[in-house]
């Protein structure tokens, strides 16, 4: 019953989530990264948002500069390096976007600062 509960919000209704990214889905994926039992829901769902913004006949790169900064700035330190990983994944444009808005937002040097 407990790996039930940790795949609840599926990787659909995160990227939905990330793709409005309104007042109450921004305090619904805070709440979703407090969890570390939902970090791969959440990863996945970031894959599959930036999966269909690549292939979106139109590219939306300030909206994705957006998300990137939100969530350099709202994501735990231990996630940080994943949302790296995630936004290098990719040469397309639309992951370009995101790991602009995720360096902008500093949140992989506050993790992690240098020595």
């Amino acid at each position: 019953m407990n790996a039930d509960l940790a795949a609840f919000p599926d990787r659909e209704t995160v990227a939905d989530k990330l793709g409005t990214l309104g007042e109450a889905d921004q305090a619904y994926l805070a709440l979703l990264m407090e969890n570390p039992q939902q970090d791969e829901n959440l990863l996945e769902g970031l894959d599959l948002y930036l999966n269909r913004a690549a292939t979106a006949r139109f590219l939306n790169s300030l909206k994705l500069e957006k998300l990137g900064e939100w969530l350099g700035e709202a994501a735990p330190a231990r996630l940080q390096i994943r949302l790296m990983e995630a936004a290098r994944s990719s040469q397309h444009a639309a992951y370009g976007a995101f790991r602009t808005g995720l360096t902008r937002s500093g949140g992989l040097e506050r993790a992690y600062p240098k020595a």
